[in-house]
């Protein structure tokens, strides 16, 4: 395993986002007596857990590990260990990530240590509005208590149907830091990225176009009905769809709306009476409306750079830092204050796969020498 490789196992694991398979690759690693004194330097040197590693090998960690493993029987059930380091990266976990998260107040916290702010999904429904938990299992019911739809952990699926009245609108909206699925009443789903917000109705009406309104960005999965196209307005442009998948990018803080089609067919258009100017896109072109413009251009792109962010990755082709630090503030929902003019234009290209934010700051460090304080949830580039 390389250098970076472990370092990077080793604070998803410090940082809880490691999964089954990094977990026994990182325990394997640490079958190795000189990886563990790599393991505890790398840890001393950028965690403030030293007092959990100091105290390693006493009676009373031998007895956390075991309440840990017991714990944890029902996720590993299929397994079990025989050598004692075979656990090292969980006993971490339990006294390292433990002793650091939970007891933060009473430990000598480095400056390199991230605190990112944790902000909740808000459901408007009518006047209403409620928080909504990624765990939760639960209907979704209106101001009558009529069960409208209901929510399935990350995502909120509404009840399949269309109605013969006036449309009823909810608005969902997506903090940093965290993302959310919508299945639309038509069957339509809506992969919502941070930072953005959804406006749609609870069911659509027969006999009329599916409209809903977005802010931020969404990657659709649109449900193929000819006799009710479907519209995404933004306070950019507009877009038709019949049946596709294509990702929509309109943040606010953007200089252009950019809709990328990975199948199927849209258009784009400013004016929604006249729809003049009305720009076909084919699979594999991004169309893009400069804000204030009424021209828009398409370009053959990578669509993989565009739709990453579904899977959890972050892919920065051509992207200035300037650009970049702004997605990560989106992504991680915290703050970034960039003291170097310099850098904020200069160009990158990166790819993170679900990588924790502190991963994504050292690649940066190691590789292009990038230095910065942290302070909570606040970073600053020196």
């Amino acid at each position: 395993m390389t250098v970076k490789k472990s370092e990077r196992l080793i604070v998803k694991f410090i940082t809880n986002q490691a999964s089954q398979e990094e977990i026994e690759q990182l325990t394997e690693w640490l079958k190795d007596e000189e990886n563990q004194i790599v393991f505890k330097d790398f840890i001393k040197t950028n965690y403030a857990i030293d007092a959990a590693l100091n105290t390693f090998d006493s009676s009373e960690v031998r007895k956390q590990l075991s309440d840990r493993i017991a714990k944890e029987n029902n996720v590993f059930y299929k397994r079990r260990f025989s050598s004692y380091y075979k656990y090292a990266a969980i006993l971490i976990v339990a006294l390292g990530g433990f002793y650091f998260y939970k007891n933060v107040s009473s430990a000598p916290v480095k400056q390199n240590v991230i605190i990112p702010r944790v902000d909740e999904i808000v459901l408007q429904l009518g006047n209403e509005s409620q928080n909504l938990k990624a765990n939760d299992a639960r209907n979704i019911t209106d101001k009558d208590g009529n069960i409208i739809g209901r929510q399935e952990k990350d995502r909120l699926v509404y009840t399949k149907t269309y109605s013969e009245g006036a449309l009823v609108y909810n608005t969902i909206r997506i903090p940093y830091g965290k993302k959310f699925e919508v299945q639309l009443s038509d069957g339509t789903l809506v992969h919502l990225n941070a930072g953005t917000s959804l406006r749609y109705p609870v069911q659509f009406v027969k006999n009329q176009n599916r409209q809903v309104y977005l802010l931020g960005e969404a990657y659709f999965e649109v449900e193929k009905d000819k006799e009710h196209p479907f519209d995404i307005n933004t306070q950019n442009v507009n877009i038709e769809v019949l049946g596709t998948k294509f990702n929509v990018d309109t943040y606010s803080g953007n200089t252009s709306t950019d809709v990328v089609l990975v199948e199927g067919k849209v258009s784009m258009y400013k004016d929604q009476k006249t729809k003049e100017n009305q720009v076909y896109l084919k699979p594999g072109e991004k169309g893009s409306n400069e804000r204030g413009q009424s021209k828009i251009t398409t370009e053959q792109v990578n669509t993989e750079y565009y739709t990453a962010w579904v899977k959890g990755s972050l892919v920065f082709k051509n992207a200035s830092f300037d650009e970049i630090i702004k997605k990560l503030e989106r992504r991680y929902n915290v703050t970034f204050i960039n003291r170097n003019k310099t850098l904020g234009k200069e160009i990158f290209n990166a790819r993170f796969d679900n990588e924790p934010i502190e991963v994504v700051l050292k690649y940066f460090s190691d590789s292009y020498k990038i230095d910065y304080d942290i302070d909570r949830d606040r970073i600053t580039i020196k």
